[in-house]
């Protein structure tokens, strides 16, 4: 998986196009890679903002001063303008980007409490079934991260106060199943072979139905 880091990312946007959207009055999106989009949002762009801008109604009585892009944007945004293109850094808005693309991430590792589930059906069947054997979702994770195609949107900044591990999107589900089904299958089989505590010893009706799901079958020297 290629790596986003919030922290170290500059994303640079095209000026005419960003300005058309600002201006425009409607709900728009900035695109990790820099592009506009504009509703219905594709659900496998990352995003570092969704939403639409609105100026201060001019007064008489009460002059405004005009808004900068950054301001416009939330406040939270870095903004650079150069030429024809919009530089824009956006770690300081962590936690209303974590907001505009959880709901469609194939995973969150966002909070303390780690990975709890794959959206995906069956790959959340593979993780669900493997933790009968002790296989956790962050096994698997990793396994993904090294082995398949996607990007990891993550913060990573040695020393900060503000941290989290990322969230996963996957390019290529047919390789992440496979690869996670076949590491299970094999790790399986390998721990019941070699760990003399399953020698001998019943398995849950949970632990046979996760060898059915997995064909692994067992070892004579194994369980009972």
């Amino acid at each position: 998986m290629k790596k986003f880091n919030l922290v170290k990312e500059i994303i640079s946007v095209d000026k005419p196009a960003m300005m058309a959207a600002v201006n425009g009055g409607k709900p728009f999106g900035i695109a990790m890679n820099g592009a506009i989009h504009y509703p219905p949002y594709d659900a496998r762009s990352c995003y570092l903002f969704q939403g639409s801008v609105t100026r201060p109604a001019p007064s008489a009585l009460m002059p405004t001063q005009p808004k900068g892009l950054a301001e416009l944007l939330g406040g939270n945004m870095q903004v650079v303008e150069v030429e024809d293109r919009i530089l824009i850094k956006a770690a300081r808005n962590w936690q209303e980007i974590i907001g505009y693309n959880v709901r469609h991430a194939d995973y969150d590792d966002t909070t303390g409490d780690g990975v709890a589930e794959f959206t995906d059906k069956e790959l959340e069947e593979i993780g669900w079934q493997a933790t009968e054997f002790g296989i956790n979702y962050r096994e698997l994770v990793e396994l993904i991260e090294a082995q398949c195609e996607g990007t990891l949107f993550c913060i990573e900044n040695e020393g900060e106060n503000y941290h989290f591990s990322g969230m996963g999107f996957i390019d290529d589900m047919a390789c992440a199943r496979k690869q996670c089904f076949d590491y299970c299958a094999t790790k399986i089989e390998t721990l019941l072979k070699e760990d003399e505590s399953y020698h001998g010893a019943v398995l849950s009706d949970d632990e046979e139905e996760a060898l059915a799901f997995f064909g692994v079958t067992v070892p004579d020297n194994a369980v009972e």
